[in-house]
């Protein structure tokens, strides 16, 4: 079941990455990647890098290794 939701992901990933044209011509531009990236392709550059990283978290999906990543990131958060 990992794999799918993995596959999943990567998947919608990689449409958001590929039609980062249209997100931005549908939804608008995004004021705090402008503010950060600049005029040149900021919302652009944003929607690819959220593109990007629904990629990542697929494949840590599809390996199985997102719940250890996840406690990895979050563990100064959680007392145990």
């Amino acid at each position: 079941m990992f794999v799918i939701y993995g596959l999943l992901l990567i998947g919608l990933g990689f449409l958001v990455v590929l039609k980062s044209e249209w997100l931005l011509i549908n939804f608008g531009r995004i004021a705090w990647f402008e503010k950060q990236f600049g005029a040149e392709g900021g919302s652009r550059l944003g929607y690819k890098l959220l593109g990007l990283l629904v990629i990542f978290f697929g494949l840590l999906e599809m390996t199985g290794s997102l719940s250890s990543f996840m406690g990895f990131v979050l563990s100064p958060l959680i007392q145990r």
